[in-house]
């Protein structure tokens, strides 16, 4: 019989904890990252398999999907070369003040974003992203700024009734 532990056990409770308020609540409380600040929305259900080398600062959203790599395993096959050993490789990342992360995003170690930034859905972020920046696509690049995107947010047309959402829909096209 597999015996679980302690950190197991803690990944399987946050994956199972359906309100993202509280499962943020835990994430907080049980200090699964390096440092989680205030008005921190974190929705993905996985947590990093090295919480600990992730910060977030303060008003920061993590949609849903995110994935952060602190790590890597080229190692494993690498050392099957014969020639010499290779090291496991690890890195930190650090996520400052007034952040978005678009849903299905990936961010790899070593990478510092924002603050004040705009990651795109589906985004590959492989460098640091720049203050007050827009930035989208494989890999990652600035497309526009924080500021632009708060002006064009607040243009946006938005109502929480069905009929009149697909009624804006349309108009747009």
């Amino acid at each position: 019989m597999k015996v679980w532990t302690k950190n197991q056990l803690k990944r399987l409770r946050i994956s199972l904890i359906v309100n993202s308020d509280k499962r943020n609540q835990y994430l907080k409380k049980h200090e699964i990252f390096k440092e989680m600040g205030e008005n921190v929305f974190f929705q993905p259900r996985v947590i990093p398999s090295d919480p600990k080398l992730i910060k977030f600062h303060n008003n920061i959203v993590v949609t849903s999907n995110v994935t952060f790599v602190c790590h890597d395993v080229f190692h494993l096959g690498l050392n099957h070369l014969g020639k010499e050993e290779y090291p496991y490789y690890q890195s930190c990342i650090e996520v400052m003040d007034d952040v978005f992360i678009g849903c299905n995003t990936t961010i790899l170690g070593g990478v510092r974003i924002g603050p004040r930034a705009v990651i795109g859905a589906g985004s590959v972020v492989t460098k640091d992203v720049p203050e007050n920046s827009v930035v989208v696509g494989n890999p990652a690049r600035v497309i526009g700024t924080f500021d632009e995107f708060l002006e064009k947010r607040k243009q946006k047309k938005t109502h929480f009734d069905v009929d009149k959402c697909w009624e804006l829909f349309y108009e747009e096209r």
